[in-house]
């Protein structure tokens, strides 16, 4: 395999920390409005499908360019992994919207992104079941969020991007809006947005290893859950975690987070595997695990640094989740410690 391109570079515009400030508060208003009152739930993701244990293996025999931070020697981690919807209100899952993995690994060691967590030994990855995001950064995203839970807001859309990049925009709605699934277990995730990997760049996914059964979507509010959970008390799920290196900024650029990488100018590399290991999420344990995973923050700043996330809205997102975490009152980052027994 060729030698990925190193000559990605970050472009952030004036002011855009002081505007991302405020995008963040904004969120956060949201999410104390979704709140009405009661506990702040997460400003985005609020619904939590299932709250699992996994692991984490970095294969062995990967090429060169890729044996850097997490994945430069074989090992297994621990893992915790939660599937969610997108939608800031806990809703129906019959209802279109976008499906999440997030994923915590555990007993990592290295140096970490966020300020006063250096130490960490926790490193998260964050996906969403479409390949590329439908905004170009996070002036575009932040505002269609808002005019989705206010329509009021809807007429300055077309004001402030003008009416073509509007419909570009609707046209690209992900897909978790458009077609539903029938199971979290047979649906690909990806990071959507960058991410260092040392002096390279890189997309991640996590791509089934199960074969389709002939399902049907399930006919009740919490469907994906019940099928998911199914399966893993009868044996453990697994999928490829792959990975996708920049090749050049027309075709792959880091600011523009609504370009997809095309497979034919980057393609994927499996670096490892994700395995949800058997277990009965509905059991006592199951949910004691699931609601403390409900408590802890997943983050793609976590992260070791030669990882750090990249791009307009990975920098947007770096003050968001600080708040939103504070917000709610986000339990502190695992150990490895916790028993659920």
């Amino acid at each position: 395999m060729t030698t990925p391109s190193t000559a990605w570079t970050e472009q952030p515009t004036p002011g855009e920390a002081e505007r991302f400030e405020r995008y963040a508060e904004q969120l956060r208003d949201m999410q104390r409005k979704n709140a009405r009152g009661g506990a702040p739930n997460r400003a985005l993701h609020a619904k939590g499908l299932l709250g699992l244990e996994a692991e984490f293996t970095v294969l062995d025999d990967l090429p060169e360019h890729a044996r850097i931070a997490l994945f430069a020697r074989p090992a297994t981690y621990r893992a915790y992994v939660r599937f969610s919807n997108g939608a800031g209100l806990r809703q129906d899952d019959r209802k279109p919207d976008v499906r999440a993995i997030a994923i915590k690994l555990l007993g990592v060691e290295g140096k970490k992104s966020i300020p006063g967590m250096e130490s960490a030994t926790t490193h998260d990855f964050l996906m969403i079941r479409d390949r590329a995001q439908p905004f170009r950064n996070a002036d575009e995203f932040v505002h269609f969020v808002r005019a989705a839970s206010a329509p009021a807001l809807l007429p300055g859309l077309f004001v402030k991007f003008g009416f073509g990049r509007v419909l570009q925009i609707l046209k690209r709605v992900p897909a978790g809006l458009r077609a539903p699934i029938s199971s979290l277990a047979e649906t690909a995730f990806f990071t959507a947005l960058p991410s260092r990997l040392g002096p390279y760049a890189i997309r991640c996914a996590v791509v089934p290893r199960a074969v389709p059964a002939e399902s049907k979507k399930g006919a009740g509010a919490d469907y994906l859950a019940e099928e998911l959970a199914a399966r893993l008390r009868q044996g453990p799920v697994e999928y490829d975690f792959q990975v996708q290196f920049f090749a050049d900024e027309r075709q792959t650029p880091i600011e523009d987070a609504s370009v997809d990488w095309p497979d034919e100018v980057s393609p994927w590399l499996t670096v490892g595997r994700l395995r949800l290991v058997q277990q009965d999420p509905t059991s006592p344990r199951g949910q004691k695990l699931a609601a403390y995973l409900e408590k802890l923050s997943f983050d793609p700043w976590h992260a070791l640094e030669q990882m750090r996330p990249l791009g307009n809205i990975m920098r947007a997102r770096n003050p968001a989740y600080r708040l939103s975490t504070a917000e709610r009152g986000a339990a502190p980052e695992p150990d490895g410690s916790e028993r659920f027994d």
